[in-house]
């Protein structure tokens, strides 16, 4: 689990919650993410608890680039030395941050329905997934909250290949992605890779 850390509560109520998780590090809590008002609460503020947090062991996600713009993702970069984005789909605003993201080979959490839904931007066509995959950009599907929006990841991948025209191949990588971006043990990524290659085979 990666337990999600509230901007709208601000940074010394996320210190606290840190420190209420703290005890289930080797109990399935891997990690903090930080979620809420994002275009009202930049990350800079955050940046004492996550390096609490490193120190300590514990992965560190961000959403960034959804609801504010490519400023928010090179906050929660610079600030937060966070190892994967959630959404970062505003990145396509600052073309130097685009390069940055596929030098630095960041994942992004990116979810298509959710940012259509969410008027992120006004239709698929808009979106820049096939542009930042193609580009080779490190980009993983996800399904944002599935209650919410009404898409599962087979969903989302329907949208992508019924949509957007990806392949099955590149379905197939953009799986891949996934397992990659996981904070699973190397001996758990290559045993899902294994499984992967022979659904395709």
């Amino acid at each position: 689990m990666i337990a999600d850390l509230c901007r709208d509560y601000g940074a010394e109520t996320a210190i606290d919650r840190f420190k209420q998780i703290l005890p289930y590090r080797d109990q399935g809590v891997i990690g903090i993410g930080l979620g809420g008002s994002e275009q009202k609460f930049p990350p800079d503020p955050f940046e004492k608890v996550y390096q609490f947090a490193k120190e300590k062991g514990f992965h560190r996600v961000a959403h960034a680039g959804e609801a504010a713009g490519a400023e928010s993702i090179w906050g929660a970069i610079k600030s937060l030395e966070i190892e994967r984005i959630g959404h970062g789909v505003r990145a396509i605003e600052d073309p130097n941050l685009v390069k940055y993201l596929k030098e630095k080979q960041t994942p992004l959490e990116i979810c298509v329905t959710s940012n259509l839904k969410t008027a992120v931007f006004p239709c698929l066509e808009a979106h820049p997934i096939k542009q930042f995959f193609d580009d080779g950009l490190f980009v993983t599907i996800n399904s944002d909250d599935p209650a919410m929006f009404g898409a599962s990841i087979i969903d989302e991948y329907l949208v992508l290949h019924n949509g957007l025209n990806f392949t099955p191949e590149s379905i197939k990588q953009l799986t891949i992605n996934a397992v990659e971006a996981s904070f699973l043990s190397r001996a758990e990524k290559e045993g899902y890779r294994k499984r992967i290659n022979d659904f395709w085979e």
